[in-house]
Formats: structure tokens, sequence, C-alpha cells
């Protein structure tokens, strides 16, 4: 697998969290999203506590509460959802400043967003202290097909080309003074939606081609083996197990 580049979600760094294998760092947060989502939604306290244990990491890791913040508009859809759930899920009601709402529905939208915010929020964490190669190898190490890993690879790098090239032909239009005001200007707009597919098809044939003329027989070349030792894999532990401590906590109270 070659060289990867940098993304805008990377921030680079020297703490413990940056140097730990980024297999170690998968594992640990998709079992800490388990644990999330097995959590009883009345365990109100168990949420606090995950999210201090987000805070942590982000401490040890010297990431800025601003930029996780920043990072978590991602999920403004899934709270335009929850806000919508004390309207319209049936069951017992009950009044705030004269609106009824369904009490089943608050502890649904409650639910949503503990769970979904601190998906997220690990996620985000992952993203910022794990290269993308890091991530690409990691997913290789723990045996996920090669295919979906090499999909993963070229949808993210080429993600960013095709947004780059979107960028400059915004800025192509507006040199020639076009600025789109109304109806009438969405044929430009879809005209260069169709530019924009074929230049990108067109990139596509020709990085295949280039990649088949040095050799690609349908898999990367992985350049470096990496390897966890057990301290490593006992410090990615420390968030799921101390997240699983938490939840075994709520079923004895």
């Amino acid at each position: 697998m070659g060289a990867g580049h940098a993304h805008r979600l990377y921030r680079p760094g020297n703490s413990p969290v940056h140097r730990l294998p980024g297999h170690c760092k998968l594992v640990a947060v998709l079992a800490f999203v388990v644990v999330v989502v097995s959590t009883p939604r009345e365990a109100i306290w168990a949420f606090a506590l995950y999210a201090a244990l987000l805070g942590a990491v982000a401490a040890v890791s010297r990431i800025p509460a601003r930029f996780v913040l920043r990072r978590l508009v991602i999920e403004i859809p899934f709270v335009a959802f929850a806000f919508l759930m004390p309207f319209v899920v049936p069951g017992e009601q009950t009044s705030f400043l004269g609106v009824p709402l369904s009490v089943p529905g608050l502890w649904g939208a409650w639910n949503v967003l503990a769970k979904g915010t601190l998906g997220v929020a690990a996620s985000v964490l992952l993203a910022s202290t794990t290269e993308l190669r890091a991530l690409l190898l990691g997913l290789q190490r723990l045996k996920l097909p090669p295919l979906l890993v090499q999909i993963a690879s070229f949808m993210i790098r080429y993600g960013d080309l095709i947004t780059d090239e979107m960028r400059r032909m915004s800025i192509a239009r507006r040199s020639r003074g076009f600025e789109a005001r109304g109806v009438r200007h969405w044929g430009v707009l879809a005209k260069s939606a169709g530019a924009l597919f074929i230049r990108s098809y067109e990139r596509g044939e020709r990085v295949h081609l280039a990649m088949i003329s040095r050799g690609y027989t349908g898999s990367m070349p992985v350049i470096d083996e990496v390897t966890a030792s057990r301290a490593q894999w006992a410090c990615a532990a420390l968030l799921p197990l101390t997240a699983l401590l938490i939840r075994l906590l709520g079923w004895t109270l």
C-alpha cells in the first residue's frame, strides 16, 4: 500500500494515542461504541461518564475541544430527526411550556442524541489521531477483505480530487461572470455536473491504466507490516474496558 496523504481530519502529534497502531485504535473504538450502544437509555449518568472518557482521550491526544465540536456538525441530520421524535412518537404525553410532548419520544430523542454523539466523537478522535494510511493498514491488518480496503482507499483519495476539481470549475464559472441566482441557471449547473462526471471517469481510466502498466494485478503491495506489542494493546483497551466497567456498574445499581 503506497504512501498516503494527510487528511483534513488528521492533526499531527506525538501523543501516546497518536503512537498507537491503527488496528489497535480501530478495535478500541469499535468496542467502545458497542458498549455505548448496549447501555440502557435511562442510565444518563453512564453517558456522562462515557463523555468524560472521550474528554480524557482528547486531553491526552492534545486535540482541542473546538476541533472535535466542529467535526460533530456531521450529525446534524440525526439531531433534526431526534428533535421530531417527541412530536410524532405516540404514547404517554407530558407538557413543556404548554407544548405537549411524547414521553417515549423524549426518551427516544435522548437515546439517539447521546449514543450518536458519543459514537461520532469517538470516530472524530480516531481520525484526528491516526493517519489515513495507518487506518487503511490497520483495516488490512484486521483481515478486512483487500478489495474493500482498496475501495475505501480510492474513495477517500479521489473524493478529495473531485472536490478540488469542483472548486476549480466553480472558480472558472465565476471568473466568466456566472452566478447561480435561480432556476434558469440550473441548466449550466447540470452541464457542469456532467462535465465533472466525464472528467472523473477519464481520470479513473488513466489511473487504472497507469497502475496496470506498473504491475497492478488486483492487490496493492504492503510496504511495511504494522505490529502491536502487548503494552500497546493494553493501552488501547483502556477506553473500552473502562466503558465496560461503567456498563457493568449500571447493572449492579
